[in-house]
Formats: structure tokens, sequence, C-alpha cells
């Protein structure tokens, strides 16, 4: 037994040693996997039914195998060799299939699959590839500005942790970037010594345009993953662009045309370069040096002599120049006379209104708030002209610009009076009216000539442009002269009017003495029918029996007794009637009478 275990042994090392020399089997396999997941790899081998055992080896650069694990098939136990790298990283099931976790970088190798028979050995090589998908790259390190026409470091753009080893590509808004368009671009790779991944930094510098202005940068990676190649594009990157001024602007606030008198202007001045300017010089009309000033310059409470032509420069290029034409608006208002004037009716009054602008003003006549259709104009001044004058004028092209004048006319005149007299259809009493005109307002006196009295009881109409009047009512038994008086501080104006007595005084008289007579006619009229009716009855009672034709002759005495009622409630009526007349007379008689006291 011992020589032929001992043949089995030699016969073993044997056929190892020729199996790694001549190698026979199947052609290479490769098995890709990411980094940090399992590897596994198949035998690929169809296994003997002499089979003694199955081992997994891999080789070196050098090509010198290195074994790693042993599997009988008769004992059916594994066997891991003390291989550092791969100390219970290992896993060879039944048929072969060898893993490996936490696949490495470094477990990119040539790995092969033994089945070893007593006559032979049988080997599968498989290459092992590992991929590390990079990080997202990211544009570092930027500038914080770029200058037109210059070349310029623009940035960084880092892509970290990667394997295989990848490209980085730089874009400008989406397109591509070329050497040809003045663009460098140097790379440069870092390899981390344990986990042997790739940190890749493409530095870019760039000759910036204004055209740059606003415009995306990025970059990206390119890398071969186990699906195949793949790209992966970083954040958008933005950058101040600097460039010189190349023209100058001024500008005014408020607008030009709504400068006034008064106002405060504010002249600003600016640069179309980046960064602008922060200084310039300032020319204001007649002063050939300018004022160094920040961007702004304040012109306060400007007058109309401040119209001119404004300009401002740089301070290091005069020659870049710009220049702005500005009108103070101006608004000039002259009413003769104004204030308060007093003058007499019937004089002459010329109104002036003088308007000096800088423009077209439009002038508007008020009288006591009411728009007038004209300029007034007062050849013969009257009552009715006084008032409250304004001349108002604005420029409707700036806002506020707006100037008034008031005249307070004042029209005064003596106390004139004229004296009417109407008589009442009755002939009753009399209205006798004082019509008044003047300024101030006259008062107003009644009197009655001879006797002195004062009459109270008048009625006034309204004061209205100077003129009113004062009525009495009166009912003079004899004539009578009454005095109209009228005074305010310029004059006391007299004036009277004769009025008649009542000449249907009498008439009255006569016609009530004839009532009373037409009454006491009536009574004895209506006593004479009453003792007549009384004897025709007295008569009728002691007749004989009557016939039958009685009924007749008493419906006849019937209608003749209504009838006297009859006509004696009539005679009734004419006889209050003719009193209350009467008394209406007396009455009228005595008010007259109270009225010239």
């Amino acid at each position: 037994m011992a020589p032929t275990a001992a043949h089995s042994c030699r016969l073993v090392v044997s056929l190892l040693i020729s199996a790694a020399v001549l190698r026979p089997g199947l052609g290479l396999y490769t098995v890709n996997s990411v980094y940090g997941d399992t590897i596994v790899m198949p035998c690929r081998l169809e296994v003997p039914q002499t089979l003694m055992f199955g081992k997994w080896k891999y080789e070196k650069p050098d090509g010198s195998p290195v074994f790693i694990a042993f599997r009988s098939s008769t004992r059916k136990n594994v066997q891991y060799d003390e291989v550092p790298e791969y100390k219970d990283r290992l896993s060879l099931s039944e048929n072969y299939t060898l893993s490996i976790s936490h696949a490495r970088i470094s477990d990119e190798k040539r790995f092969v699959c033994m089945l070893v028979t007593e006559d032979n050995v049988f080997e599968a090589p498989t290459v092992v590839k590992v991929f590390k998908q990079p990080s997202k790259p990211e544009i570092v390190n930027k500038a914080q500005f770029l200058e037109t026409e210059q070349l310029k470091k623009l940035g960084d753009c880092v892509s970290k942790d990667s394997y295989p080893d990848v490209n980085i590509t730089w874009y400008r808004n989406g397109r591509t970037l070329e050497p040809s368009e003045g663009v460098i671009t140097t790379l440069q790779r870092q390899v981390d010594p344990a986990t042997q991944l790739s940190t890749v930094t493409s530095s870019l510098v760039y000759k910036t345009t204004k055209n740059d202005i606003k415009i995306p940068f990025t970059c990206s990676v390119i890398y071969y993953g186990p699906s195949g190649q793949r790209t992966i594009h970083s954040d958008q990157a933005f950058f101040d662009i600097y460039y010189p001024t190349e023209k100058v602007t001024i500008q005014v606030l408020p607008p030009k045309n709504a400068i006034k008198e008064g106002d405060n202007i504010t002249l600003k001045c600016l640069g179309n370069g980046n960064p602008p300017p922060e200084e310039f010089l300032f020319y204001l009309p007649g002063q050939p040096e300018g004022i160094r000033s920040s961007n702004t310059y304040v012109l306060t409470d400007v007058r109309r002599n401040a119209t001119g032509d404004y300009k401002c420069s740089l301070t290091d290029e005069k020659s870049m120049i710009a220049s702005t034409t500005i009108t103070v608006h101006y608004l000039d208002l002259s009413l003769n006379p104004s204030g308060e004037v007093t003058k007499q009716i019937g004089d002459a009054l010329p109104v002036s209104c003088t308007i000096s602008s800088s423009r077209n003003a439009t002038v508007v006549w008020l009288k006591d708030n009411t728009k007038l259709r004209s300029r007034p104009s007062f050849s013969s001044l009257q009552y009715q002209d006084a008032g409250n004058y304004v001349c108002e004028t604005n420029l409707q092209e700036v806002e506020g610009l707006k100037k008034r004048e008031s005249l307070t006319l004042i029209v005064e005149g003596k106390p004139q009076i004229k004296m009417t007299k109407k008589t009442d259809p009755n002939g009753l009493s009399k209205t006798i009216t004082c019509h008044v005109e003047g300024f101030p307002k006259p008062a107003v006196q009644w009197t009655i000539t001879g006797s002195g009295s004062v009459i109270n009881q008048t009625e006034e109409s309204p004061y209205i442009n100077g003129r009113y009047y004062s009525k009495i009512i009166i009912s003079p038994e004899e004539n009578v002269t009454l005095t109209c008086t009228a005074e305010n501080q310029l004059e006391r104006t007299v004036n009277s009017l004769n009025v008649s007595a009542n000449e249907n005084k009498e008439k009255v008289n006569d016609q009530a003495k004839l009532i009373v007579g037409i009454v006491v006619g009536l009574l004895l009229a209506a006593l004479v029918a009453g003792v007549v009716y009384w004897l025709y009855m007295k008569k009728s009672n002691y007749s004989p029996k009557p016939c039958p034709q009685s009924d007749i002759s008493g419906k006849s005495e019937k209608a003749a007794a209504q009838k006297f009622q009859t006509h004696l409630r009539t005679a009734s009526k004419h006889v209050n009637k003719d009193l209350g007349n009467m008394e209406e007379n007396k009455k009228l008689e005595e008010n007259n009478h109270k009225t010239e006291a």
C-alpha cells in the first residue's frame, strides 16, 4: 500500500506541473464585476467520474501559480490556502464554482479551475475584471471672475474613486470645447494606494469674451463599466465676466420733461463695463471743469437758469462722454389789479392776467368758484359784477406746475329809491312798495309825513345784486303821504308818495243800511204771513164736516204750509248773509284804523 500511495502522489504532482506548463482545456473566459460586489467564477468543466479533487489557483504577473482553494471529490471537504489577501473571502461550491466577496481592484487576475483525475488534469482559465463607477464630476476652484481676451484658469473638474481611468471633457453651453478655441486642458491622476481607485482632475484655461456672459460651463467623465460606456455630467457653473467700459450714458431723475423750478435733480452716469465704473466727472452748463463724483450728482432747488446741457465722462477716459439737455420749466402769473378792490357803480375797471412760462399755458377764469367762458371786462360796473375772481394757469406737461391769483371786487353805490302803489281789487287796501338799490345794503324806514309815525310792519325781499324791496299794506281813511328812507355808509336818500283815502268807504256804509232795511222788511213780512196762516187754520177747525173732496183740500193746505216754510228759511239765510257782510266790513274798518295808528 505504501508504494502505491507514494506512487499516486508523485503522479499528481507531475500532472499538476505538466498542466501548469501545458494548460490544456477551455479558452479564456472573462467575469466582469463591480467594485465591492461578489465575484462568481464557474469552473466551466464537466466533472469526470474518476475525479479525485478540484483546485483553484491564480497566476502572478510572472506566471507562477498561487493555489487558493482545494476540494476533495470523496471527502467533500474544502481547504483554503493561506493567502492573506483572500482570507475569509473565498467560497468553493460542490460544482467547483469559486466566489470571492468584496471585490477589489487587486482581484483583477487570471484564475484557473483545475479538475484532477488519476491520469489527467483539466483546466479552465477565467479573467476577472473589476469596475468602479466614478463620483459625479464637480467643478471646483472656480475663478472669481474672468477678463475678456485674457487666458485665465476657469476651474478644475474633479472625478473621484474610479476604475479604470476616466476621460474628462469640458463643455460651453452644452457644446464641447475644442483646443482650437483658445482652450488649454491639463489632466492629473492620483491613485489611492489602499483602494487602487483613481481621482482624475482636469484644469481648464480659457480666453473669455463678452459672449460668455451668463453662459453655463460644464464637464463630464466617460467611463467603462460592466454594461459598457457611460457618461456623467457635472452641474452648470457660471462665471462673472469682466470687460472694460465702452460706452457712457447719463440719466436724469425725475424725467426731463417734468422738471420745474424748486425741484431737486439727480444726474446719474453709467458705464457699460463690468464691474461698472465707480467715479465720473460731471460737467454743468457754463463750467468747463468737471466735478468728480460717484455715479450720481444732485442739484437742489433748481431755477430756470439751470436749463442747459449736462455731461459726464470717465475720470481716466475723458473722451468717452455722454450729454443730455435739461429744461427747467417755470410759470409766472401777474394779475392786475389783485387783492381787494372797491369801485363805484358805473366805473370802468380794466383787468389783465399776464402769463410767462417755458411752454404754452392754459388760462382759466373763475368767479365765486364758477368757471367763466371768457376773461372778465368791466366798462361800466354793476352790482352783479361784485365777487371773487381767480385767474388760474398751469402747464399740462409738468405735473404740479400751477399758479393762481385772486381779485375781490366790491361795487359800491349810493341808495336809489323807486316807490310804487297798487290798489287791492276790492278797493279796501293799498300795497306800497319801496324798491331800493345800493351797496353796502341800505337800511329802509317807513314814516307817515306829518305825524312822523314809523311803520314797522313791513315785508322785505332777499338782497340780491345790490337790490331789494320793502312793502307795506294800508287802508287809509284819509289822504296820507308815506316816506321811504334808505341809508348806507355813502348817503341817505328819501322819497315820498301820496296815498288817497279809500273811495269805497261810504258805499260800504250805504250798503250796510240797505241790508238792515231789507232784514227788517223780511221780518215784518214773515209776521204778517204767520197771522194770516193762524186765522186760516182757525176758520178751518170750526167749519162743517167736509164732503168726500176734503182730501184734496187737505193736501192743498199742506202744500201751502210747506211753501210758506220754504220762503221763511230763504229769508233767514239772506238776513244772516247780509249781517255777516256788515260785520266783515266793520272789522276791515277797525284794522285800517289800527294800521294808521
